[in-house]
Order: C-alpha cells, then structure tokens, then sequence
C-alpha cells in the first residue's frame, strides 16, 4: 500500500531542504575566501617580496592553475562518485585553509618566499577543485524545477566568497597581510565544517557523467555547444582579470583623489560581491526571457564597462564606484547560463566532458588576461588597461547571438532559447 505524504510533510522536507541548500551556500562563501587572498594583499606583498608584474600575476595565475589540474584530476579518477560529496567537499574546504595558512607560516622571509607562496596558492586552488563543482552537484541533488533559482544562489554565494579577502583586508589594516591569510583560512575551515555537520545529498543523486578524452572530438565538432563554449571563453576573458586587479585600480585611482586605501579594499569588496546579486537574478531573467538573450545584454553591459570605466581613472570616486559597482554586477551574472546552455545542448553520453572542458577552457584562459593587465597598464596606463577585456564579451556576444539564431536554441530554457 502507497502512503502519500501529507502536506505538512511535504512543507517539512520543503524547509529541511532550503535549510540544508542555505547551509551548502555559506559553506561555498566561506570556503571561496581563500581564492583572492593572496591577490588583495598584492601592494604589501610587492613591497616586502619586491615583486615584479610576473610576481604579482602568479599570486592569482596559479590558483587558476591548480583548479584545472585539481579539477581534471578529480574528473578522471571520478572522486565525486567514489566518496561521499560532502566529504569530498568538506575535506576540500579545510585542506584548502589549511594550505593558504601555510603562506602566513612558512612564506615569512629567506631568499625566495613567492616561490613558497606560489607552491601554496597552487594546492589551494588544487583543493578548490573539489568545492565548487562538487558543491553544484550536492545542488542538482536536491533540485529539479527550480534548480536555476537554486544555481544562483550557490553562484551568487561563490562571487561573495571571492570578494571576502579585500573585506578582510581592510579588517587587517590595509597594511598587513598575514591576518588575510589567517582569516581566510579559518574561514574556509569553517566552511568545511559546515558541511560536515550540516550538509548532505539529496533525494536525486545519479553517478555524474563520466570524462571521456575520445569524446573531446565529437565536443569540438557540435557547432552549438561550441557557440555555448564561445560565449563562456568570452566571459571568461573578462571576468577573472577584472576580478584580480580592481583591488589595485581603485588604490590608485583613489590615491589620485586623496581617498584612502582602506577605502579600495572596501570597494573592491562591494563590486566583487554584487555580481552575487547578480548570479542570483540572472537565473530567474534567463529563464524568462531566454539564455541567449539574458547573456548577451549582460556581456554588451559589461563589455561597455569595461571600456569607460579608464576614462574615470583619478576622477570623481563616487562615479568611478557607481560604474564599477555596475561592471561587477553584469560581469558575473551570466556565468552560471553557459554551463546550462552546455547542459541542455551536449548529448548525455558526453555531458560530462563538455563540461569539465568547457570549465578547464575557461580558467586556462584566464591565465592570458590576468598576466596582460600589468604590462598594458605599464604601457597605456589605467585609462586604457582594462578596455582589451571588452574583446571578450566582443566574442561571447557573437557566439551566442549564432546560438540564438540556430535550430538548437529551443532546447534552452524550456524553449526560451
């Protein structure tokens, strides 16, 4: 005999489940402080490292690179279907505090200390690997209908995570950067805690489709999840750069208007973390109004910012602040929409290596644009730094605006395209 379950049942399982997605949400921002940690602090670290523009972009760069290493890594082995995924998490989240800790601990003199802090930043973003992703997957657990609503928020947190280091940063002093590393790394600790007590999967767990390199070829030759890729590669081109040297923009940029450096941490800090607001509407549009069309008027938005924003270098802080608070909201939103639209486009039998190569794309990528900006902002100086990063949504707008003219983009939000 079936027994239905009764409606305060249901209500129960309804408030246990956004509970435990809320939780899974603030153990992802805790977890993603350690990301920029190193990146906030780089003005001390230039002066007591005496760091060159190289020094200064590998602090980010290999933290890009240990995700995609970690992330192909933990793909291949197929750790998320091996072990637990809020073990996989938590374990993740604590080891990488624990590894940007190191940095504060062992990263304190001798001859070569960016040599230490790079092996560290490197298995910190190594450890991220199996945060982010895995933290999507205990996500999809518990959704179906409204796991859009449910990616921006997990999106929405993950930007804020990011931005924690400058906010930490004006907590430390500006001045010193041993206690950004401390509390970012008790942060994510935190985090992993949290997901140890408080988070588990839900009731729609399936084996996560396997990577398959001979399905690398069928990925390149599917003209429309490769426009779906185009349009990520351009966002990508765009985002992590800005995300990396706004911190210093504002610093200089204020130091111009008398404004002091607390005050670029703290609005580096807000335009980092309002594209969590960002992530977290942009689902709702795209479902809408449709993928395509949500993902290009952002990327025009931000491609435009991303232009303007030099020419108010030294100039009113107030509207140099409103146009970056406007860049940061619409350069994240549409983040979560292309790994959607390589959902709904890939054949299942190789969906999971669309994705895991779309991402490992995407952040090698970034590799390119964050080490540019030092040399182009020594060249052209900061009225002009920034505007080569419109080439980016430049492209993503195209590849999507062929997407949405293809037979393909009724497969995309329920037929929104």
């Amino acid at each position: 005999m079936t027994t239905l379950s009764t409606p305060l049942e249901n209500q129960q399982e309804q408030k246990r489940k956004w509970r435990i997605l809320t939780l899974l949400a603030l153990a992802e921002l805790l977890a993603l402080a350690v990301w920029f940690s190193a990146s906030a602090v780089v003005p001390v670290l230039t002066q007591e490292w005496g760091l060159g523009d190289s020094g200064r972009s590998w602090l980010t760069m290999s933290v890009q690179i240990g995700f995609v290493v970690g992330a192909l890594f933990s793909t291949l082995l197929n750790l998320a279907d091996r072990m637990p995924a809020k073990w996989m998490l938590s374990i993740s989240a604590i080891s990488a505090g624990l590894f940007t800790a190191g940095i504060a601990l062992f990263a304190n003199g001798g001859s070569n200390p960016l040599t230490i802090a790079l092996f560290f930043r490197f298995m910190t973003g190594f450890m991220l690997a199996g945060v982010y992703p895995v933290g999507m997957k205990i996500m999809a657990t518990w959704t179906q209908k409204d796991r859009g609503f449910a990616i921006g928020l997990l999106v929405g947190a993950l930007t804020i995570g990011s931005a924690m280091p400058h906010l930490l940063n004006v907590f430390g002093g500006v001045q010193s950067w041993r206690p950004v590393m401390w509390l970012a790394a008790g942060l994510a600790s935190l985090g992993g805690l949290i997901g140890v007590f408080f988070v588990e999967e839900g009731p729609y767990t399936t084996q996560s489709p396997p990577f398959d390199w001979k399905q690398i070829g069928n990925i390149l030759r599917d003209k429309d999840v490769m426009r779906a890729n185009g349009g990520y590669l351009g966002h990508m081109w765009e985002l992590y750069a800005m995300w990396a040297w706004i911190s210093l923009f504002f610093l200089s940029s204020f130091e111009l208007s008398g404004v002091g450096p607390a005050w670029a941490s703290a609005a580096a800090f807000a335009v980092i973390a309002i594209g969590g607001i960002g992530s977290y509407l942009a689902g709702g549009w795209a479902d809408r109004i449709g993928r395509t069309t949500t993902t290009i008027w952002l990327m025009a938005i931000s491609g435009t910012c991303a232009v303007l924003i030099g020419f108010l270098y030294g100039r009113s802080p107030i509207i140099l602040f409103i146009v970056a608070l406007i860049w940061g909201f619409t350069i994240v939103a549409d983040s979560a929409q292309f790994s959607a639209a390589v959902s709904e486009l890939a054949p299942r039998e190789y969906l999971g290596t669309a994705l895991t190569l779309q991402t490992s794309m995407g952040f090698l990528l970034t590799l390119f644009t964050i080490r540019m900006v030092p040399p182009l902002q020594a060249w052209v100086g900061w009225r002009f730094a920034f505007a080569f990063l419109a080439l980016g949504p430049i492209i993503g707008i195209w590849s999507m605006w062929s997407l949405k003219q293809s037979d393909a983009a009724v497969k995309l939000a329920g037929g929104n395209g």
